[in-house]
Parts: structure tokens; C-alpha cells; sequence
């Protein structure tokens, strides 16, 4: 029950929380989408060979598939606020790969975005999606 109640509450607290959370799921997911998940999709749908990196030893291939999935996908579940924590767990997942195992040890200035999302994701995965998404009026 508790799981149910993480993962499909959509109330926050008070008035402030709800408008930050849509602020929070309009912005970031937009800018991830238009940077990086239309490129991705775009990509799959040509059928351009793919050359992408293997952090975790998945193979090329099937890394670019997940990223393509969370920043393609999940953004505009997200963007919605549609299965909002469930759609935010791959994109969590995706920044966390790319800020410490992709970009290990690398300058600031190489993660800061990554780590910008990954806690902007954070943030709205604590936040819940609120009163102004598809979540909330599923709910009803």
C-alpha cells in the first residue's frame, strides 16, 4: 500500500508545491526532449546505424535504446504528468549513469546539465506530479 501511495499520490501540501511541480515537469522535460530525446527518436526512425556510449555493458545498441526510451518517452509522460514518478525513475536512472559512471571524474562543466536534470527529476519524483497534470485528474 505504501508503494501505491509513493508512486500515484499527486496532491503536495499546499498551492506553491503544485505550481512548482508543473513548472519543474513543463521546463525540464521540455529542454531534455528538445536537446536530446527528439535527436534520439529521430535517429531510431531513420535507421541510421548507432554509435553510442556503453556505460554500463549493455552494448552500444541497447544503451542508446534505453537513453532514447527515458529521454524520447518518459519526458513527455513527465511533461503531461502522466505515470509522472513511475515515467521519472528511467530518467533518474539515465542521469545518475551519465553523472557518475558516463562522466566520471570528468570537469564540472561536462556533468553540469546531467546533473542539473538529475535533480530537477529528483525534485519532481519528491514533489509528485500535483494538481495541474493528467495524474491528478485520473485520480478523481
Amino acid at each position: 500500500m505504501k508503494t501505491k501511495k509513493l508512486l500515484l499520490a499527486t496532491k503536495p501540501v499546499n498551492d506553491a508545491a503544485n505550481w512548482t511541480s508543473l513548472l519543474l515537469r513543463l521546463a525540464f522535460p521540455f529542454f531534455l526532449f528538445y536537446g536530446h530525446g527528439m535527436f534520439k527518436l529521430g535517429k531510431i526512425f531513420s535507421g541510421a546505424p548507432i554509435q553510442f556510449a556503453d556505460p554500463i555493458g549493455l552494448g552500444q545498441e541497447i544503451s542508446f535504446y534505453l537513453a532514447a526510451f527515458a529521454e524520447g518517452i518518459c519526458v513527455l509522460f513527465v511533461f503531461f504528468g502522466l505515470f509522472t514518478r513511475l515515467a521519472l525513475i528511467p530518467l533518474i536512472i539515465t542521469m545518475a549513469v551519465i553523472v557518475f559512471i558516463q562522466h566520471s571524474g570528468a570537469p564540472f562543466g561536462n556533468i553540469e546539465m546531467a546533473l542539473a536534470y538529475f535533480v530537477a527529476f529528483i525534485a519532481i519524483f519528491l514533489l509528485g506530479p500535483g494538481k495541474h497534470s493528467l495524474d491528478n485528474l485520473l485520480s478523481k
